[in-house]
């Protein structure tokens, strides 16, 4: 798939996820097989631009390319201002939100709430391609709820406003995680467009990415959740659609270096404070796809500690221990 002049060298891709793909995560997917990793979603409010949190989310340092920065917004002149300031910072890829279902978001119309404004879509997606040089992108919902699946129309819209490819949730606003990613939407939109598609929504193996991207013709793959803990998912799904057989995951000893060198680059990024506190999640997702039981006590220590060393340490030392005694 290619997106302007990018070559996405697999149809995998990882999801940008609030909260969830920062820098030392986005590393991680590329590391592991991911074609092509999105940052966390930037407010597109130039007043935050000084804030901690978007700081950090725009720290775009070193990233290799294709460099791809969400922005997320109503106004169209704030978002194509958003778009530019981005570029000028690494971008070279702009991905606008129209897909998150999220309550804070969506209350202020923006993410999945602007698909019910189809003129506002089109203003705000023409308004952000005209502003930049870069490629543009959109990611989507299939609507705002099961009986208004409007994804075809906005797909329409997009593609006559310059957009380059777009992403599409199997769902709708108003379903949020629940229940089954549908994805004959996703067809009708492919059948419909001529630019890249991309699924997203319940791929958590193999086999379910070959099946959807089957159904829909879909160019590419985006996972998220699924490969929380196991970031490995990525290049094992990629291998499968290319050769149709299984890689299995990397051994013991590979997964530690893997966690470790990870939450070592969180605690490092975000620094002491904030990195032993956001770290937590990425541990928990780990230990959650770790083939070996941990009973709570151990992990209520590593989880809860907010010593940086400390948390390094328990963690070094139960994997390792666990390593050595299931390789016994």
């Amino acid at each position: 798939m290619q997106i302007g002049p990018y070559q996405l060298v697999n149809p995998v891709i990882a999801a940008p996820m609030a909260g969830v793909t920062d820098k030392p995560y986005r590393q991680v997917c590329r590391d592991h097989g991911a074609a092509m990793v999105v940052s966390e979603m930037i407010t597109s409010q130039s007043g935050l631009r000084e804030s901690t949190k978007t700081k950090f989310r725009a720290d775009l340092d070193g990233e290799p390319e294709p460099v791809v920065v969400q922005i997320v917004g109503t106004e169209p002149e704030e978002l194509a201002s958003a778009a530019q300031y981005n570029v000028a910072n690494g971008a070279q890829i702009i991905d606008i939100n129209m897909g998150c279902p999220a309550k804070k978001v969506c209350k202020k119309a923006a993410g999945s709430a602007l698909l019910a404004n189809e003129q506002l879509v089109s203003d705000i997606l023409t308004r952000v391609v005209e502003s930049v040089d870069v490629p543009v992108t959109v990611k989507i919902r299939t609507g705002i709820s099961p009986d208004q699946r409007n994804a075809v129309t906005i797909a329409k819209i997009a593609e006559q406003a310059g957009i380059r490819a777009i992403t599409i949730h199997g769902r709708t606003k108003e379903c949020k995680f629940d229940g089954h990613a549908e994805y004959d939407t996703i067809a009708d939109v492919k059948q419909q467009l001529g630019i890249p598609v991309v699924l997203n929504g319940d791929i958590t193996s193999p086999e379910t990415a070959r099946a959807a991207l089957k159904h829909t013709q879909a160019d590419a793959v985006m996972i998220g959740r699924a490969a929380q803990g196991q970031p490995w998912l990525y290049g094992q799904v990629a291998d499968f659609l290319s050769t149709g057989q299984h890689t299995a995951a990397p051994d013991l000893d590979a997964r530690v270096n893997t966690i470790l060198n990870h939450i070592t680059a969180v605690h490092e990024f975000y620094g002491p404070g904030m990195g032993v506190r956001l770290a937590r999640k990425h541990i928990k997702w780990y230990l959650a796809h770790w083939p070996i039981s941990i009973d709570d006590q151990a992990r209520r220590a590593i989880t809860t500690t907010d010593n940086v060393s400390q948390q390094y340490d328990l963690l070094a030392q139960f994997l390792t221990f666990s390593q050595l005694h299931h390789a016994a």
